[in-house]
């Protein structure tokens, strides 16, 4: 009788879905499951439509009396499967298979949720070797495709991106991760953003609740700095994604670069307060504290945002997170640690060698402490990289006026001895600020996975 009750609860969702009543859908599904723990189609439609917060589907989780409607064996092997269904952005943990189910180690299914712990760790040449496996026995694995798709975008793969593309869309052109795979992939090649704007629309068209689709969407006006359009993208995907952080992170974004430090901060308080461990939005809350001068407490951030990357990969090792290093270099700057901010770009360069502003920040703290040797240097180097960098440009000027004012003028061997050894100059205020004539702006860089967006498809 309660498996009857739990299909029309069930039924009586789908209905409220298809109606956009998000709140009476997701009440609905609960009651489902409760009535029978084993409606997992319930359960999937919670999770994939992130209708709950990862919290909320954990909390939901823990509280079905699995024991009351199954054995001890079945009990351990639903929970398991329900958890391999969570949200795994928030903060990545290794998977555990229980002991009763050691056989399921090379089951797709769960070699995909082990892949999107690697994908959410930054770990990308590891995720794509475990979907490429997966690809291999099933090439059209439905919940591995979305983690297949952004790991080809973020490791630049766009030849075969084209080539899945194309596949998907001659075998399955009514399912919306074929159009959401060209997008991607026009969207990856970069000037083809009218062309991404076309294929992410009919994605949107073929499954209006396609949250991946939408952020994709948003991002192809966000890359073109079209700041409306692309909050209008993200925005649409907030209605649609209760339960997911990474719309509003990317709103909050967009006013960042509006310079609109108030609803930015608003909307990564938000993001945050669904997501509090994921380090990216952290690292935009930092940015946000750097921007309206609150060094102390942006530095407070972005050294919680390092320790969360440690705790998750141990060390700092992937470029995603250069800009991470980079900015607690500025803020040491700000505090004047110069010594701690010369160590954090370094770390920055050892991520990504060849960056300009790199060198030119660490030019610059060099011009701070006093050494114009060094600083122009680096600044020769920034120049090397980039020679139209304005900054750059000017503080080498400078560094090099200041440098020539520190060194005594060769005067011939005869005439020294009868010169003074007094100094040529008056010497400078002991500040080293008050050396340099030109501040570096206060810029600080946000940095988001850009393959974010597959986060909304796959749960």
């Amino acid at each position: 009788m309660s498996q009857n009750i739990s299909s029309i609860c069930l039924l009586r969702g789908k209905i409220y879905d298809a109606m956009d009543n998000r709140p009476l859908a997701t009440s609905s599904y609960k009651e489902a499951l409760k009535l029978d723990v084993y409606c997992f189609e319930a359960f999937e439609l919670l999770t994939s439509h992130h209708m709950l917060t990862a919290q909320e589907e954990k909390d939901f989780l823990d509280s079905l009396l699995l024991s009351k409607q199954c054995s001890s064996e079945e009990e351990e092997l639903l929970h398991f499967l329900f958890e391999n269904k969570l949200k795994k952005y928030n903060k990545p943990s290794d998977l555990v298979v229980p002991k009763m189910v050691n056989g399921l180690q090379d089951n797709l299914d769960v070699v995909v949720s082990v892949a999107e712990r690697h994908y959410y760790n930054c770990d990308f040449k590891m995720c794509y070797k475990l979907t490429s496996m997966v690809m291999v026995k099933d090439p059209f694995h439905a919940n591995c495709l979305p983690v297949h798709i952004g790991t080809l975008v973020e490791l630049g793969k766009a030849n075969e991106l084209f080539y899945l593309s194309h596949k998907l869309v001659d075998l399955y052109p009514n399912n919306p991760v074929s159009w959401f795979a060209v997008g991607c992939y026009y969207l990856m090649v970069g000037h083809k953003n009218e062309h991404a704007r076309r294929y992410l629309s009919k994605a949107t068209t073929l499954e209006r609740t396609y949250g991946p689709a939408w952020i994709a969407y948003g991002h192809s006006f966000a890359v073109e700095s079209e700041h409306d359009q692309a909050m209008a993208a993200y925005f649409t995907a907030a209605q649609l994604m209760k339960g997911c952080h990474l719309p509003m992170l990317y709103i909050g974004l967009e006013y960042g670069l509006t310079n609109n430090s108030k609803l930015a901060e608003r909307f990564f308080s938000q993001a945050l307060s669904i997501a509090p461990e994921d380090p990216f939005v952290i690292h935009e809350v930092a940015v946000v504290a750097f921007q309206n001068g609150d060094w102390k407490t942006a530095e407070r951030f972005f050294l919680d945002a390092m320790e969360k990357i440690k705790a998750i990969g141990n060390e700092v090792t992937v470029d995603k997170w250069e800009p991470l290093l980079n900015n607690l270099g500025h803020v040491c700057r700000k505090l004047k640690k110069y010594d701690q901010a010369l160590e954090y770009h370094r770390q920055a360069l050892v991520l990504i060698p060849q960056h300009a502003s790199t060198y030119a920040s660490i030019g610059y703290v060099h011009s701070l402490m006093g050494d114009f040797e060094s600083a122009i240097d680096y600044f020769h180097t920034a120049l090397g990289l980039k020679r139209d960098d304005t900054f750059s440009v000017t503080m080498l000027g400078h560094c090099i006026e200041m440098y020539i004012g520190d060194t005594d003028a060769y005067i011939g061997e005869i005439l020294s001895s009868k010169i003074s050894q007094n100094t040529l100059r008056e010497p400078y205020n002991s500040d080293p600020d008050s050396k340099i004539m030109i501040i570096l702006p206060s810029k600080v860089r946000s940095q988001c996975c850009f393959c974010c967006f597959i986060e909304g498809n796959q749960y």
